[in-house]
This record gives C-alpha cells, sequence and structure tokens, in this order.
C-alpha cells in the first residue's frame, strides 16, 4: 500500500481549515448561536445529528468484531487473553469506584441542592415516566442475561456492544484453535477491518455537519435558561469531572510515563466529536485507531475499548453520586452513612448497564435511586432539562477515562511501544510513524490506507 495515497517528496502542513478539530469546533459554534437565536429552526436540525449518529453507529458492529477477533486469533497464548480482560476488570472497577466516591464527597462539601426546597408532591412526573418504566423492568440478572444474543447474527442487528464482544471472544478463540485455516480467516477478517476503518474514515467527513445538527437541537429544545437554572449542579459537576480527569486520571498516566494533557491534545478531534454529540459511541472506532497509534497492541485495544464503553464508565458514576445527593438535598431528604453507602455498592453494579449512548445515565441513575426509597424518584424530573447538558461532560470523562485504561494495561503487558507513544503524543501522527509516504499533519484514519497493525514489541 505504500506510495497508494501519494508520495510526498517533503513534509507538509494541512490547512487549517481542513483540520476537522476546526471544522467540528465552528460547527459546534454556529449550532449554539442557531439554537440560541432560533430556537424552532435549531430544534429542526436534529436529523443531521442523528444521522451522523446512526450512521457511525452502523459501523460500531464489525468493526469491534474484526478488531476483536483478529487480535484474540494472533495472540497464540489465550491465556493471555484471559490475563488482559482480568486485569482490565480489575481496573475499570478500582477507578470506577474512585468517580463514585468523589461524587459523593464533592456533593456533600459543595452541596449543589441546597436551598432548593423542592416539595416533590408538586413535581410533574410525566417528563420521567418511560425513564421509571424503564428502571424498574431492569435488574443485575436480566442485564446479564442480555448479553447472550438470540441468535450469531441478532448481535450485530442490535447493535449491542456487549453481545458483539462476546461473539467477538468466542469466534477469535474458535479461529485461534484452527490451525492454518484459522490463520486465513484471521488474514481475510483483517484485510475485512481494513474496508470497516476506511467507511469510518468516509463517514467522519461529515462530523462537522452531526455536531451542529445535534448542538443546534440541544439548545434549540432545551435553551439556555434551563442551564442557568441549575448552573450550581451543571458547574459541579463540569469541575468533578475535570478534577477526576487531571488528578486521578493524570496521576495515573504520570505513573504510567505519559501527560495527561498531551493525551487530551492528542484526542482533541474525538472529544469535540463527542461534545456535538453527547455520544461516547459516535468515536469508538476512531479511539481503536488511535490507541494503536500511541503503541498499544491490537489485541489490548481490541479488549479494553469495547469492554470499557460498558464497564468504565468514570463520567457516568461521578454523575450518578453527585445527581442523586443533589436531589436528596433539593428534597431537603436527609440520608444515613448506610444510606450514602447503599448508593455506592448499587451505583458500581447498576453502572455498569450504561453504554455510551445518550440518555443511558439518565435511565441509570433513575434505576439507582429506586433502592432509596426516601429519595422520591419523582425528583428526577428536576434533571430532566439539563440532563442533555450533563450527558456531554459524562461522554468525555468517559472516553478519556477508556483512552487512559488503554495505555495503562498495554504497559502491564509490556506491549507498549513507549517511543511511539512518546512521538505520538508529541505531534507525530500514527501515519507520519507508520506511513512516511504521508505528509505530515494528515489526519491518519481519513488518509491512511490501512488500519494500523499489532506493534507488539516480541
Amino acid at each position: 500500500m505504500v506510495g497508494a495515497i501519494g508520495d510526498a517528496a517533503a513534509p507538509s502542513r494541512v490547512i487549517w481549515y481542513r483540520n476537522l478539530y476546526i471544522q467540528v469546533l465552528i460547527a459546534i459554534v454556529i449550532g449554539v448561536a442557531l439554537g440560541a437565536f432560533d430556537p424552532a429552526l435549531g430544534t429542526a436540525m436534529k436529523p443531521f445529528g442523528d444521522a451522523f449518529v446512526a450512521l457511525i453507529r452502523m459501523m460500531i458492529a464489525p468493526v469491534i468484531f474484526c478488531t476483536v477477533v483478529h487480535g484474540i486469533a494472533t495472540v497464540g497464548d489465550l491465556k493471555r487473553v484471559g490475563r488482559v480482560g482480568i486485569k482490565a476488570i480489575v481496573y475499570f472497577e478500582v477507578v470506577s469506584t474512585v468517580a463514585l466516591v468523589l461524587g459523593l464527597i464533592v456533593a456533600k462539601v459543595v452541596q449543589p441542592g441546597a436551598g432548593f426546597n423542592i416539595d416533590p408532591a408538586k413535581i410533574n412526573a410525566s417528563s420521567v415516566a418511560n425513564y421509571v418504566t424503564a428502571a424498574k423492568q431492569d435488574s443485575i440478572v436480566a442485564h446479564l442475561l442480555g448479553v447472550i444474543p438470540s441468535s450469531y447474527f441478532d448481535a450485530f442487528a442490535k447493535g449491542d456492544l456487549l453481545q458483539v464482544l462476546l461473539i467477538s471472544i468466542l469466534s477469535g478463540i474458535a479461529i485461534a484453535h484452527l490451525g492454518q485455516t484459522g490463520e486465513r480467516i484471521a488474514v481475510g477478517i483483517d484485510m475485512a477491518g481494513a474496508m470497516f476503518f476506511r467507511v469510518i474514515g468516509i463517514i467522519v467527513r461529515f462530523a462537522p455537519i452531526g455536531a451542529f445538527g445535534a448542538m443546534a437541537y440541544t439548545i434549540g429544545a432545551f435553551g439556555i435558561k434551563s442551564l442557568l437554572s441549575l448552573g450550581a449542579l451543571v458547574a459541579t459537576f463540569y469541575g468533578t469531572s475535570v478534577l477526576f480527569v487531571l488528578v486521578v486520571l493524570g496521576a495515573i498516566a504520570w505513573y504510567s510515563g505519559f501527560s495527561i494533557l498531551r493525551f487530551i491534545v492528542y484526542i482533541k478531534d474525538e472529544l469535540l466529536i463527542v461534545l456535538g454529540t453527547s455520544s461516547s459511541e459516535t468515536v469508538l472506532p476512531r479511539m481503536i485507531q488511535k490507541m494503536r497509534g500511541l503503541g498499544a497492541s491490537q489485541s489490548v485495544v481490541g479488549l479494553v475499548i469495547p469492554t470499557g464503553y460498558s464497564f468504565n464508565l468514570d463520567g457516568t458514576n461521578i454523575y450518578m453520586t453527585l445527581s442523586i445527593l443533589f436531589l436528596a438535598q433539593a428534597t431537603n431528604t436527609p440520608l444515613t452513612l448506610a444510606q450514602e453507602l447503599q448508593i455506592l455498592l448499587v451505583a458500581a453494579l447498576t453502572s455498569k448497564g450504561a453504554s455510551g449512548v445518550t440518555g443511558a445515565g439518565f435511565i441509570t441513575l433513575a434505576a439507582t435511586l429506586t433502592v432509596v426509597p426516601d429519595i422520591p424518584i419523582t425528583a428526577l424530573a428536576v434533571l430532566v432539562g439539563i440532563d442533555k447538558f450533563m450527558s456531554e461532560c459524562r461522554a468525555l470523562t468517559n472516553l478519556v477515562g477508556n483512552g487512559v485504561a488503554t495505555i495503562v494495561i498495554s504497559r502491564w503487558e509490556g506491549e507498549l511501544d513507549k517511543v511511539q507513544l512518546a512521538a505520538a503524543l508529541n505531534g507525530a501522527t500514527p501515519a507520519a510513524l507508520s506511513r512516511p509516504d504521508l505528509p505530515l499533519g494528515a489526519d491518519p484514519l481519513t488518509q491512511a490506507g490501512v488500519p494500523v497493525r499489532d506493534n507488539r514489541r516480541v
């Protein structure tokens, strides 16, 4: 494939307005302005955001399948796959618990709900009826059984992340035991993966349109006033999330040999897309490639990123404990230490049901509230108007957390190319590292001919 894109004799820089980061940023600003000055027209832009999310979502299942299957099939040591999975789950649980505790502590110190004096009897609960019903129907057993699809291809049809991950792991293990036949199948799957990533590169070019539509709808439908009315909670949540990213994830990153700030700059395009669409799911395929570009092995990336989208939701965890205590304070409902510990325990379980889809965090919050009857569940109606603004922060924090987890676990496994990590975080693109024929500054996700291969140190 070398030379297929073009043979640039000398490095060149991408014109500023062709940079995806700039395009998405401009689109978000225009979307906010349109939604604020003409709410009706802004609300009408919703199909643009929905279409972009739908386009990305239709590619997630095949991308995860190809990535995970090829990663497992080419490992050669299935015990290592299990070891990576165990390390990932342990890491997720520890960091997620820290996020839950941080949200609880900040809520008790800042008291964002103090002084609201909300009377639950006067709340119109119709706006949260659907969320409450969904929360009551869900259970831990039902969620676990829901991981098993009704058929092999049903997982692809539904696009359920955990179902796709399950059949991908099983398929990868099966292929690894097929000898030479399995090797040929793995090559074919890798070639299919290259095609799927190429399709993602085409779709991502429409990210500015999607971000514009989603942001215009958010501001037009919910308005700035709803944001300002509960500004204390929103500001507290955003501040707590920033604190978690810079201090908690920053310390983990520092211990693992990289800078959290440089990492954030490295995934700035993805962060802006998430900001515009309120869903981290829209950048899942890009994050797989970006993590490979940082020197993480294909097998670790293929397992950690998809799993993290259901089990490593740091932003959602902060949101849950912070919001529950806010509602308790706003309705003047005192909580005992035992009840607060119960909230932590239940939230640690229910948060595993939330995915990268926007709105899932609100359903998870409703499910957690059902076990604390002292707080009226109808109080959730207070948060409906601002949940869309908070979902953006949830998705952003979740995305950063999953990226950091991938690098950390790759390092634990001894499969992190530290030279490539340092080079990429200092400005060299993954394409420039593996494809010298591409100009410096080129977007490796839309211009590279094939996805970055497994780069383990062996």
